[in-house]
């Protein structure tokens, strides 16, 4: 799966949450919590989305590996080619 492919996927499921985000908008270097305003359940369904989506196992404890766009892909591309 390219970069881009599970990009789309990522912003796939925070547009499941959070429709009204403008996703084109997203600094993929910046927190997602801070630019979409979501709190910690938003944050767990867009988890939650991710690994419905990839098959990818999403431990809480990895979550602050994924707080930004690119770190998601960085930490989905690894786990997807397993």
């Amino acid at each position: 799966m390219t970069d881009d492919e599970i990009k789309a996927i990522v912003l796939r499921a925070i547009g499941d949450i959070a429709p009204e985000a403008d996703l084109d908008q997203i600094d993929p270097v910046v927190d997602l919590r801070e630019q979409l305003d979501i709190d910690s359940m938003d944050g767990l369904n867009i988890m939650i989305g991710i690994h419905e989506a990839t098959g990818v196992d999403i431990p809480e404890a990895d979550y602050p590996q994924m707080v930004n766009l690119n770190s998601c892909v960085a930490y989905l591309r690894v786990r997807i080619k397993q």
